[in-house]
């Protein structure tokens, strides 16, 4: 049926981050993103199997998957108390400083048309944050996968 699908809308994404130091499971929206950049193809690696009877064509195996997950924004406070968004201090004050096995924390995102969430174990790379004289400030940050996504059914 041609003409039956269209494009979706970059707004309609919807990025969350768990809490880990709350005692239920507890997901904290993202707020403040304007654009994201997901790159299926993060540190791939391939192993050339090229030999004598490939007759002069390449060949490759993939050996390793990987991908990442850019967000960014305007750095976002709650007008009342000054508290920066509870997503964005998560990821700057609980999940970004940790190292080692601790480095890892899950994240979810997903389009409000779909009735399943992305879900992967990752790490993050807290962005740089700033901005000029008529600008608001910026915030972002660098969310790649560790080990294979899997998804969860969106509830409530």
């Amino acid at each position: 049926m041609a003409g039956s699908t269209r494009p979706i809308d970059a707004r309609g994404w919807i990025f969350e981050v768990e809490d880990l130091t709350a005692t239920d499971e507890t997901w904290l929206p993202i707020a403040g993103l304007t654009t994201f950049n997901h790159n299926p193809a993060e540190n791939e690696e391939t192993a050339e199997t090229t030999a004598f009877e490939s007759d002069g064509y390449y060949e490759e195996d993939v050996m390793q998957r990987g991908a990442s997950l850019s967000i960014e924004g305007q750095y976002r406070i709650d007008k009342g108390t000054g508290e920066q968004d509870p997503g964005q201090a998560y990821i700057d004050t609980e999940w970004g400083p940790r190292v080692g096995i601790e480095s890892r924390n899950p994240i979810r995102w997903r389009h409000k048309s779909q009735s399943k969430w992305v879900v992967w174990d990752a790490t993050v790379t807290p962005g740089e944050q700033g901005g000029g004289t008529n600008e608001k400030t910026t915030w972002s940050a660098t969310i790649r996968r560790s080990g294979a996504p899997s998804t969860a059914e969106v509830s409530g």
